[in-house]
């Protein structure tokens, strides 16, 4: 059987909140609509964890349903609403099509991921996710009733669960409760090996992803914020092996993030040249074994 060179895919996955926008999406309007200031709802939502051994995000979905209570709609159309205000960082919305532009003129196709703990619906209710930028948004999501109310988490995506998306990714079993994703692939069969794999966070619930991005050859990237210049958590993943490079969360055209992905788009098109000639090669001496 000969071997056929499949399209070269690159996967860049993405935490959102810090990452790929300056703060929490709760933080701009969510929680000032419910009566609080930002500091006192996550307060009052980590201390909800603690006392009852509760996953700090069931505590801070708990906490939105019940104090939207009486207050507004918690429906879907309104956390999208929420999700529409969102601020996001500089050049962020036109980065996508230039970065796939730039894929396509070196034979790569850019697919873009989110993982995040925050909320796929108000995610769902960017600029950027309304213009289809991402392949699929893996994130925290609500159960809704007959009445389109939200009553009982979905989906919970923490620090460590994170990482079984990038599995999904890697095999293209993409949807959350397909068991394809536990079936064995040959290498050759996958749809982005590590090697093609980009994740972008800027905190300790990224290290999981980053260090297994890392391990296995991909590019883990530490952002923060580009005013702030608040570079001690990026540091300390620099000094931990968390991560194989940082750079200010400024997705402009010409910035060091800009240049920083072009380059490793550079390499995967050159290397992929190298791997397709490794597997040409390893399937004739298969045949003619096989002979």
């Amino acid at each position: 059987m000969e071997y056929q060179v499949k399209n070269t895919v690159l996967a860049i996955c993405y935490d959102f909140d810090k990452t790929l926008s300056p703060t929490d999406m709760q933080a701009q309007g969510y929680i000032q609509s419910v009566g609080y200031d930002v500091e006192e709802f996550w307060k009052k939502t980590n201390e909800l964890a603690d006392n009852n051994g509760m996953d700090s995000n069931l505590a801070y979905m708990y906490v939105m349903m019940d104090e939207a209570r009486g207050r507004l709609i918690f429906n879907r159309e309104k956390l999208e609403e929420y999700g529409s205000r969102v601020q996001l960082f500089p050049g962020v919305e036109e980065w996508f099509d230039r970065i796939n532009a730039y894929g396509l003129e070196r034979g790569i196709t850019v697919e873009h991921y989110i993982i995040s703990s925050g909320l796929k619906e108000m995610i769902d209710g960017t600029k950027i996710a309304k213009k289809g930028a991402f392949k699929k948004v893996y994130a925290s999501c609500f159960y809704y009733d007959e009445r389109g109310v939200a009553i009982w988490p979905a989906q919970v995506v923490n620090y460590t669960n994170k990482t079984q998306f990038l599995f999904r990714i890697i095999k293209g079993v993409l949807e959350v409760n397909d068991n394809g994703v536990n079936e064995y692939f040959l290498p050759e069969n996958l749809h982005v090996p590590f090697r093609n794999m980009v994740y972008i966070g800027d905190s300790d619930t990224d290290i999981p992803c980053m260090k297994l991005v890392n391990v296995n050859g991909g590019h883990s990237i530490g952002v923060y914020h580009p005013e702030k210049q608040n570079t001690e958590r990026v540091h300390k993943m620099m000094r931990d092996n968390r991560i194989r490079y940082f750079v200010p969360a400024d997705y402009t055209e010409g910035t060091e993030l800009d240049k920083l992905l072009k380059a490793i788009i550079d390499k995967t098109a050159a290397y992929e040249v190298l791997e397709n000639k490794h597997m040409m090669d390893v399937y004739k001496a298969r045949e003619q074994k096989g002979t």
